[in-house]
């Protein structure tokens, strides 16, 4: 039987370096759903989900000109319409050990699938911390390329993730699931020893 453990929570978390790090360290099969958006969002479209279909003909100024608050709410729909895609790819990996890291990994979703809760945890960022660690990602002018107004179009995308992050929160309260918010005051291998106690890997 596979052994899978699930970090999910928000952007710019730090969700993927400590995948990284984990996987590498305990020899653990990584597999990171962001890798693979672009793939199910197609199959979405091409099953018609309305969400998906959305995405993948909107331009940089549809979708980052509209309130935070539309665009927190159709993130959160759009990934619980390619949840069946992520799960299937999931089953179809060899490794019997792996870790999987994505913002698809709904608290509410893992409930339903009956993940116990030392398989899973989210983690989320603080405000400050996710938008100066934003700012300093050089791919950025090249999301907002298209926008008339970009630094309302950062705002926006910033403000839709803040949005996310706290709709995480609240979900893991709920489902009685482990929540890090991280607000840049704890090292990495800090994080790291974290997820890994929390895990029982060590």
């Amino acid at each position: 039987m596979k052994n899978i453990y699930y970090i999910g929570g928000s952007p710019c978390s730090g969700k993927s370096t400590i995948a990284e790090i984990i996987s590498q360290k305990y020899d653990l099969y990584y597999f990171k759903v962001d890798d693979f958006l672009e793939k199910y969002t197609k199959m979405g479209e091409s099953k018609g989900y309305e969400i998906c279909k959305k995405q993948g003909s909107m331009n940089p100024e549809q979708i980052w000109m509209r309130d935070a608050s539309v665009q927190c709410a159709e993130e959160l729909a759009f990934y619980k319409e390619i949840f069946e895609f992520v799960m299937a790819d999931l089953e179809q990996i060899e490794a019997m050990e792996i870790l999987t890291e994505g913002v698809a990994y709904l608290p509410e979703l893992m409930k339903k699938l009956g993940v116990l809760k030392d398989k899973y945890l989210a983690i989320t960022p603080a405000k400050d911390f996710q938008i100066s660690h934003y700012s300093q990602r050089e791919w950025v002018p090249y999301v907002l390329e298209g926008c008339s107004d970009k630094e309302k179009a950062f705002s926006n995308w910033m403000n839709r993730d803040i949005l996310f992050a706290q709709e995480v929160q609240r979900q893991c309260s709920q489902e009685r699931y482990v929540s890090i918010i991280n607000d840049g005051s704890i090292e990495i291998d800090e994080l790291v020893n974290l997820v890994v106690s929390h895990f029982g890997l060590g």
